[in-house]
């Protein structure tokens, strides 16, 4: 039988989606993507469903990318080692996906513990709201790695200008009472209330018109769109991927393969401890 990463369920005109690979930190294959989207689609087209909910198993919501699970296809087909093949590979799993899930016409929230790292940042920022538990923690370190960000350029829209530059440029962890002050984050909970508070949340949304609740978000995802944000994801995606071209100019290696030496730094935990 073949392994599944995803939970799915409908209770209340909620839909919950649980990334479950907590062996290896919900870390990203192309399979789970693939199931995750195909979650995602499932709640769009579900109109019992009003309101959705991205959560994880374990202890952390996703480490990220899986460096072994992301250089070829879910077919089992060969790595594609050029930057045509990376950038076919991440355009549709890193950049169509993330952008298809933030314009789902409905609410979502996403309920977050433990690490948020780089890959992890693609299945959050989507979300129209983000609980955070007390032990939460978001980065982007790519920048260690060689490459200027990951592939859904949020940074800006999400922290403002400033706060995104000195992630990027440190590499450092932002904690979740950090996230909420910059505005990243909805709400911090404790640890053990995080699944109730965000069920908590999407039952009360899950009470108004859908058709209203549709045309809020919509207003509010047009505005940020004639701001540029649109725009400037599908800009900055392509300059993510001169880092790859890069990394193969060097040394004849992608980018996905040097991260696999940056695991146990990305595994540290914060200096703060939380």
């Amino acid at each position: 039988m073949t392994k599944t990463f995803i939970d799915y369920e409908v209770s209340d005109a909620v839909a919950t989606i649980t990334l479950d690979r907590p062996e290896a930190a919900n870390a990203q294959t192309l399979e789970l993507l693939d199931e995750l989207d195909a979650a995602w689609r499932r709640a769009a087209d579900d109109p019992e469903v009003r309101v959705i909910i991205l959560q994880a198993n374990g202890r952390h919501f996703s480490a990220g990318h899986d460096i072994k699970g992301v250089g070829g296809e879910s077919n089992g087909a060969p790595p594609k080692w050029t930057l045509e093949g990376i950038y076919e590979i991440e355009s549709r799993r890193f950049l169509e996906y993330s952008l298809r899930w933030r314009n789902v016409p409905k609410p979502s929230i996403a309920a977050v513990q433990g690490v948020c790292i780089s890959g992890g940042l693609l299945l959050a920022w989507p979300c129209d709201l983000i609980i955070a538990a007390d032990n939460a923690t978001f980065s982007d370190p790519v920048v260690n790695m060689g490459i200027g960000g990951v592939e859904y350029h949020g940074h800006t829209w999400e922290m403002g200008p400033r706060k995104a530059k000195e992630l990027l440029f440190t590499g450092r962890k932002m904690d979740a009472y950090e996230a909420e002050r910059v505005g990243m984050v909805n709400r911090v909970v404790p640890l053990a209330d995080l699944r109730e508070a965000t069920r908590a949340l999407a039952a009360e949304i899950a009470t108004k018109h859908p058709f209203a609740l549709r045309q809020a978000k919509r207003a509010v995802n047009q505005t940020l769109d004639v701001q540029g944000f649109y725009a400037a994801v599908q800009s900055v995606f392509d300059i993510h991927q001169t880092g790859h071209g890069h990394a193969l100019s060097e040394s004849g290696m992608p980018i996905l393969m040097l991260l696999d030496g940056m695991k146990e730094q990305l595994a540290k935990p914060s200096s703060n401890g939380r």
